[in-house]
């Protein structure tokens, strides 16, 4: 009779440490399908927090870069108003009176326009807007990761949870099938990028 006591208890002892083995398993697998989205919310938070101030600052480059060469471009050919210079121009051909007033009139427009031609400040906004490219892309890719990681993970939980005997104490302990991740309806379309720009 004790010998079937033993042998009872054992059996229980056995099925408590089985089970909790299995509950601890569950609960390993929906806390790495919390950390998952965890991480995809952070990527999603990082593209919130880093887009717009990386496009603002292309955007405030380009125009102070399209300001400083042309100021530099009018400063160069000794141009301070082009409508004025073009029209000096042209009274002086007009009244020019021997080849020596034309030519005279010529070698200014010529010195105008070697001036205009010379070496420019390096255009940088370009690169700025190569960078920009860059980040959006590795910003894009991230977030394409964690969600392939976290389906990933829920494609482990979900075999974890729906797999014999494994069903049985998921149900018990209310371990449910989670969803892997969806696209919302409309983000198979690209966004209009050039709308941030406006």
């Amino acid at each position: 009779m004790k010998k079937g006591y033993l042998i009872i208890l054992g059996a229980l002892l056995l099925l408590t440490f089985y089970s909790c083995s299995k509950y601890n398993g569950l609960v390993s697998a929906d806390e790495n399908v919390k950390n998952a989205w965890g991480n995809v919310q952070a990527d999603y938070q990082r593209r919130a927090d880093l887009i717009p101030s990386l496009i603002t600052t292309v955007k405030k480059a380009a125009e102070n870069e399209k300001d400083i060469l042309t100021t530099v471009t009018n400063a160069r050919a000794g141009i301070s108003n082009l409508e004025k210079e073009a029209a000096d121009n042209q009274t002086q051909i007009a009244n020019a009176k021997t080849p020596q007033d034309l030519d005279a009139v010529g070698q200014r427009i010529n010195s105008a326009i070697k001036i205009t031609l010379e070496a420019y400040p390096s255009i940088r906004s370009t690169d700025a807007f190569i960078g920009l490219q860059g980040q959006l892309e590795g910003t894009e890719n991230r977030i394409k990761t964690s969600r392939s990681d976290y389906n990933g993970q829920v494609k482990l939980y979900n075999i974890a949870a729906r797999s014999f005997p494994n069903n049985i104490f998921a149900s018990i302990f209310g371990f449910a099938v989670k969803e892997e991740f969806k696209a919302a309806e409309g983000s198979d379309k690209a966004p209009d990028v050039k709308a941030l720009f406006d």
